[in-house]
């Protein structure tokens, strides 16, 4: 069997992922005909048909969705591995450290500065969608994350927790109050995908049915526009609604509802003495780093 081209199986996933051969060459940046045939090839040193193809419509074949499940990952890791190739042959003095919203970790990069004043230290701010990714694919040396996160192939450090509040609009009926019960908010429509919720979840899934679809949105600023607009409510963690304070918007304390847990992330296949300070310094913070 041929060694898989990593080339052609970029070519593949553009495909399987638009299902229009047009669109994925304009994505790819070559010719119609070109990808075609790259497909084609693909397929003949393979031995399987990827897709079903007629004028209205391009299908992946189940060989195709297998290919595609399997493609992504190996592709994120070679891109990953000559990322770090990289930076180990051009940045040894540089180290990453990513943080989600809210978080604020300018104590200790100083801290980390003035024990290695020649250390280059960069900062990456993630989302709930790439927070892990980060760290996967080398972006990241480091990274503060917010569970729940997928922790395979990770070690994570639970660091402190902080209380989640519920975002309103400022003229909402509730909006008076120092704190609320998830009871309160049962009626309410959730922002954010319920099982990230679950207190919330449990109730409200007795009271109404069906929800509508929860949008996909990839900021906490999307997510915001959208409660000030009146569409609904969001759960957030206290750090990150107070940073994103603003005069249409409040948050209230939820008494009964699990604390948001923050933790440091990191691969054990990358562990350096850098890095193990930093762990240390994060994990047992002098007063000036707190």
């Amino acid at each position: 069997m041929n060694d898989l081209d990593l080339r052609k199986l970029r070519y593949f996933v553009a495909v399987a992922e638009h299902l229009h051969f047009g669109r994925a060459a304009q994505k790819l940046f070559i010719a119609q005909p070109v990808l075609s045939r790259q497909i084609r090839a693909l397929e003949n040193e393979l031995g399987v048909q990827l897709f079903v193809r007629d004028r209205r419509s391009t299908v992946l074949t189940p060989a195709g969705e297998q290919l595609l499940a399997d493609a992504v990952p190996l592709l994120s890791g070679a891109q990953a591995l000559q990322r770090r190739v990289i930076r180990a042959a051009q940045d040894a003095d540089t180290f990453t450290i990513g943080f989600m919203p809210g978080l604020i970790v300018t104590a200790l990069v100083r801290a980390l500065t003035d024990r290695h004043p020649e250390l280059t230290v960069n900062l990456v701010r993630t989302t709930w969608d790439d927070q892990t990714a980060v760290i996967h694919d080398g972006r990241v040396d480091v990274s503060f994350v917010r569970l729940p996160i997928d922790s395979e192939g990770l070690e994570v450090r639970p660091l402190h927790t902080e209380p989640r509040v519920v975002v309103l609009t400022a003229d909402h009926a509730l909006a008076g109050r120092s704190e609320v019960a998830v009871a309160d908010l049962a009626d309410e429509h959730l922002l954010q995908p319920p099982d990230l919720v679950p207190e919330w979840r449990d109730i409200a899934t007795e009271l109404r049915s069906p929800r509508p679809r929860v949008p996909d949105f990839h900021s906490v600023e999307e997510k915001l526009e959208h409660v000030a607009a009146g569409h609904g409510i969001a759960f957030l963690p206290l750090s990150v609604a107070t940073f994103y304070s603003r005069p249409d918007l409040t948050h209230l304390l939820v008494r009964d509802i699990a604390p948001n847990q923050v933790s440091l992330a990191w691969s054990p296949a990358r562990r350096t003495p850098i890095l193990d300070e930093f762990i240390a310094l994060a994990v047992n913070p002098g007063p000036s780093e707190r």
